[in-house]
């Protein structure tokens, strides 16, 4: 009997099925086996199974046996485990700058890691309809572009925009392009921004990746290398209040007790905590003054303080004064 043109495809057969079909929950028998590859016009016997199956272990495949009233077996060990999956499910439908069908259609891609019934698992949890996402559905590929400049050290070209109040996309510079280098790209407040040096002003800029458009890039290397890596990185997010730039202070702050872990959120456990009798403590932190960081202190009410310089503390003043006057009555 002449063998079929899929025979050769056998063993890749054997493996999309447990793949796809198994876990410790849901174990296929030899025989649920020889069903599947029948489907795809293979023929296979009990024994040639048993081969398949070691030679998938031998590969390094955890393929686990599992006697109960009979003997079935599953994929153990995978690449990304159920709880994995489900922390990548929540990180991609809470990001803003993820569109929403993409969205959608990279946690099709991770259900596909593991079984159906896994799967299925992951879909119960997704809840993407209602919620705020990006309506740019290039950003997925604006990362890409960005990312390939930053390996290559060349520049970039695009245009930016923000909305007006007919929700319609209006470019700044007129729609002129930007000529940037980009240096990184960092995740801040559920959105995604690129770090980048301004080719035509001369310093350093953070743009949002999901308002960029038309992004190109360009034959001429990066510039601003030594502004970069006069930045420490890891501390740029906490300095930099809802990613609006401002002149760096070196501000002095107390907070009543039980906001500690507020600020360590804030500005991490390195940061330098000083108790201030029994009620407060007192942290002093590098800061780029913005209306964002007034509006975080102003968050906690009177159990925050912004005590030095003298010159932040009455920009704060005059922030207060200014909404106080709007609900002031006439």
């Amino acid at each position: 009997m002449a063998k079929s043109p899929n025979q050769k495809l056998k063993l890749l057969y054997l493996l999309q099925y447990l793949n796809r079909q198994s876990d410790e929950q849901h174990p296929v028998t030899v025989a649920q086996m020889i069903e599947e590859l029948d489907r795809h016009g293979i023929t296979a016997e009990r024994k040639s199974i048993y081969d398949d199956l070691e030679a998938l272990r031998l590969f390094g495949v955890d393929v686990v046996q599992k006697r109960d009233k009979s003997v079935s077996y599953y994929i153990g060990q995978r690449d990304f485990e159920l709880p994995e999956l489900k922390l990548l499910v929540d990180s991609i439908q809470s990001s803003k700058f993820v569109t929403q069908r993409k969205t959608l259609s990279l946690i099709r891609k991770l259900e596909a890691l593991t079984s159906v019934h896994e799967g299925q698992l992951l879909e119960r949890q997704v809840f993407v309809r209602n919620r705020v996402k990006s309506m740019n559905e290039s950003v997925y590929y604006n990362v890409d572009e960005i990312s390939d400049a930053i390996n290559r050290e060349r520049s970039i070209r695009f245009r930016y925009f923000e909305f007006t109040l007919g929700k319609e996309r209006q470019y700044r510079r007129e729609g002129a392009f930007y000529r940037v280098s980009p240096f990184a790209l960092l995740w801040d407040d559920e959105n995604y921004y690129m770090l980048a040096w301004d080719n035509d002003e001369g310093l350093l800029k953070h743009f949002r990746v999901d308002k960029m458009t038309q992004i190109a890039p360009l034959e001429e290397p990066r510039q601003g290398r030594e502004a970069f890596r006069a930045v420490d990185m890891s501390a740029y997010s906490q300095k930099v209040f809802g990613m609006f730039t401002g002149e760096e202070h070196r501000v002095r702050l107390r907070f009543a007790r039980h906001l500690v872990g507020a600020v360590i959120d804030r500005f991490g456990k390195d940061v330098m905590i000083v108790p201030d009798g029994e009620e407060h403590f007192t942290v002093t932190v590098e800061v780029a003054v913005s209306p964002q960081f007034f509006a975080w202190v102003f968050g906690f009410g009177a159990e925050a303080e912004i005590l030095v310089p003298e010159s932040v503390r009455q920009l704060m003043a005059q922030q207060a004064a200014q909404i106080a006057a709007l609900y002031r009555e006439g």
